[in-house]
């Protein structure tokens, strides 16, 4: 099994993308001084007595509410239990997984004033596959995502359940199976494993990982379209792109060119087509997925510099023994990001979509209706299409900006917060939609270019269209569709389709 060394502050995308796929981590060894200092400073702040946000008073609207020393254990131990409010289907354990690690990598950044012993504990549950079980709704983004983080809590308090590699049981059975004991927090620890945008930024993070995937599929399937409709390459000319000088679109172009180069079925039309121009979902392919490939890589670098980042209030600086109130709780680089990826998924298989409605219509892909050799007496592809065009228009309707919505909580005193959560927790249906939309223009793609036999495609292409062809034969009289499209989207979704390819990528 892979091992990822976490490194606070400079984990790479590649390294969380392993986590989330899976990857064993080790906390860096060197990040431990620092935290030993930060909660030392913690100690000598409580020994002082002035009042510090969160370290000996209430929080949210009661910050003014002064706690006694021998309560601050409670008080700790309170926010944990009265958080837990969330509800909803329990978020993927992957995704946990991953919040897990992202919080880590904050605390041990040595400004959150939380005790080795009590990391240790968090890193000895991602080591034991001890995953907290946290109700995916109920946070708005702001004062970081309180709710889920509070669940996750709960768990290192005994509290709640966990899903462990014998299955769901409660926490306390999870920690004592894996030889751990559940914690007792000390002044702060509470309010610092529960601040932070751990939570959006874990889906915001697997929905990047998952649309890398979908846009080199949606890549091949488009080649692969562009030549069953007998389309031109010469929109893929270097010349043309250059001119406008986008990387993404560059790079798009380059990779649909190389995708079609050695195509027999595109040599047998080069002279003497009657056609001037392609439909813009043929033509337009280097431009629309460059322009999606260029905001996700941006999306990317949001993400990333968040992933590495400190989000818990108040901050202690060690240095001088300060505690710093501020605001990297809100959630809204995450919400935008969330909101850029949700246009690239949209748009990803809205064009896809537009290529299979061209492939079904015999009046613009010259191909027999639907896709089928007996139109009438068969339907071919006609319901497969309308269930990608019925995809398409519910990720549109998801598309929404969810970074524009704001609601005022706890009593106004926390009167804007960013919906990170909302914006991030749509994103993997999304990306289910948009791969299903591939998959069924790979199975309308592959068919069409069955009616060109024996010209065959370019040898990337059909190494493609033959893995298809492994799972679902070409389509002759009309058979039950659904495990054609199940198998394709997991060509899709699992990244076969794409293996071996030299294709554009967004995650470093």
């Amino acid at each position: 099994m892979t091992e990822i060394l976490l490194k606070p502050g400079a984990t790479t995308l590649t390294g969380w993308r392993a986590i989330y796929r899976g990857a064993a981590l080790t906390l860096d060894p060197a990040c431990r001084p620092g935290i030993a200092a930060s909660a030392a400073a913690v100690e000598r702040i409580v020994a002082v007595g002035n009042p510090v946000y969160g370290i000996n008073t209430g929080f949210g609207k009661l910050a003014s509410v002064r706690i006694a020393a021998d309560d601050l254990a409670t008080l700790q131990r309170n926010i944990v239990l009265s958080h837990a409010a969330g509800v909803g289907e329990p978020a993927a354990p992957a995704i946990v997984r991953l919040m897990m690690a992202l919080k880590l990598a904050s605390l041990a950044q040595g400004a959150s004033g939380i005790r080795p012993a009590t990391l240790e504990l968090l890193e000895a549950m991602l080591a034991g596959g001890v995953i907290p079980v946290v109700p995916s709704q109920g946070s708005v983004g702001a004062s970081g995502d309180l709710a889920p983080l509070a669940h996750m809590t709960a768990a290192m308090l005994g509290v709640g359940q966990a899903d462990t590699p014998n299955g769901r049981v409660p926490a306390g059975e999870a920690l004592a199976a894996a030889g751990l004991a559940p914690v007792v927090l000390g002044a702060k620890e509470g309010l610092a494993l529960l601040n932070g945008t751990q939570f959006s930024t874990a889906h915001a993070l697997a929905a990047l990982f998952e649309a890398e995937r979908l846009f080199q599929a949606a890549l091949v399937t488009g080649a692969l379209a562009t030549d069953a409709a007998r389309g031109s390459d010469a929109p893929f000319d270097p010349r043309i792109h250059a001119l406008r000088q986008h990387r993404g679109q560059i790079e798009s172009a380059a990779a649909l060119r190389a995708l079609m180069a050695g195509s027999a079925i595109r040599a047998s039309h080069l002279v003497g087509d009657a056609r001037v121009q392609d439909p813009y979902c043929l033509r337009c392919q280097p431009q629309v997925m460059g322009a999606c490939l260029d905001i996700l890589r941006n999306a990317a670098s949001l993400l990333g510099t968040e992933a590495n980042g400190v989000s818990d209030n108040p901050l202690i600086f060690a240095e001088d023994d300060t505690a710093l109130s501020g605001g990297n709780f809100h959630a809204e680089p995450v919400a935008f990001a969330a909101d850029i990826i949700a246009l690239a998924v949209c748009e990803i298989g809205s064009l896809a979509e537009r290529r299979i409605a061209m492939l079904v219509d015999p009046a613009l892909s010259g191909l027999p209706a639907f896709l089928t050799p007996k139109p009438g007496l068969n339907s071919g592809f006609m319901i497969p299409q309308v269930t990608a065009a019925a995809l398409v228009s519910e990720n549109k309707q998801r598309a929404y900006p969810a970074s524009v919505d704001s609601i005022p909580t706890s009593a106004n005193q926390e009167d804007h917060v960013s919906m990170a959560a909302h914006g991030a927790r749509r994103l993997l249906p999304m990306i289910e939609n948009a791969s299903a939309v591939i998959a069924i223009e790979l199975l309308a793609a592959a068919q069409g270019c069955d009616f060109h036999a024996p010209l065959l495609s370019s040898p990337a292409l059909e190494a493609a269209r033959s893995r298809l062809r492994a799972q679902v034969p070409q389509l002759g009289d009309d058979r039950h569709m659904h495990p054609d499209i199940a198998a394709a989207l997991a060509l899709v979704r699992n990244g076969s389709l794409t293996a071996g390819l030299d294709l554009p990528g967004i995650v470093t």
